[in-house]
């Protein structure tokens, strides 16, 4: 007998439905259950061909799209072949337009542009946060040039979460850690070096957030990493790398909130790149 199959379809990465999937599940005792998570789907043609392989595998479809033709599509196909479907954003998105409309009195009225508008948001952002997470801690190199935003910077100077927060505002940010004595990769001098920023931290607010983060999981905070000399050290060869590059500005991160960092840098990007501050927003 084929084991139940529940294929989760989504215009983004699908997190979210597979958590209140497996959440809805403890209620029942079946094994052996099989998520099939298919994320990015977009286009009707993507529709048609995993409704398709959901009924050779006699699955069960719930999908969560921002797109109410995409939503009726899924509808549409899997009701004609007899597959029970679920949409878990459709309803909540119905309501919400509702409920915001009904205090001007114009429930009803423009709402296909605004979800539009949504879509093309939506969509984004969540392109701008795959880009990101994939491209954190210099993890890959490859489409660098795709990047909107370059951070530079020794451990610990915020890379990540700057990047992050900028992917939230639909920036696609690549970072890149400077590694003591160790040469840049090339591929960082084959993009637009107007995209490239450089981060750096004073030496003591490091000594500290280094050694609090050794002390946090457990490892010895005397260590070389945590050493004033060494972070000495570091700090020495990212200025002098920034020197070398005196394109990329630089921005100082100590003591300095993420929100007032990250809106210092869109706004010197997208002046470098004459863009509208909120071109990418």
């Amino acid at each position: 007998m084929q084991s139940p199959t529940i294929f989760i379809i989504s215009d983004g990465t699908g997190e979210t439905a597979s958590t209140m999937v497996r959440a809805a599940l403890v209620q029942y005792e079946v094994d052996d259950i099989n998520i099939v998570r298919c994320k990015n789907v977009r286009t009707e043609d993507q529709i048609e061909s995993l409704v398709a392989d959901v009924l050779s595998r006699n699955g069960f479809i719930v999908y969560t799209v921002v797109s109410k033709k995409l939503g009726e599509k899924i509808r549409e196909e899997a009701s004609s072949k007899g597959i029970l479907s679920v949409d878990l954003l459709g309803p909540l998105l119905d309501g919400f337009n509702i409920y915001f409309q009904q205090d001007s009195g114009q429930a009803g009225q423009g709402g296909a542009g605004k979800l539009r508008t949504v879509d093309d948001r939506y969509f984004k952002r969540i392109e701008a946060i795959e880009f990101t997470v994939k491209h954190d801690d210099g993890k890959t190199l490859t489409h660098l040039d795709q990047a909107d935003i370059v951070l530079v910077g020794i451990s610990r100077t915020s890379k990540t979460p700057l990047s992050i927060f900028l992917s939230h505002k639909g920036w696609k940010v690549a970072n890149i850690p400077l590694v003591l004595d160790q040469p840049l990769p090339k591929e960082l001098f084959e993009i637009d070096q107007r995209k490239i920023v450089g981060l750096i931290i004073d030496e003591d607010s490091l000594f500290r957030i280094r050694r609090k983060r050794l002390e946090k999981f457990g490892q010895d905070p005397g260590s070389t990493y945590a050493s004033m000399g060494h972070i000495s050290k570091e700090i020495s060869y990212a200025l002098e790398i920034f020197k070398k590059n005196r394109r990329w500005p630089v921005f100082n991160v100590t003591d300095r909130a993420l929100e007032e960092t990250a809106g210092e840098i869109t706004r010197m990007v997208a002046s470098r790149m004459d863009l509208p501050y909120d071109a990418l927003l």
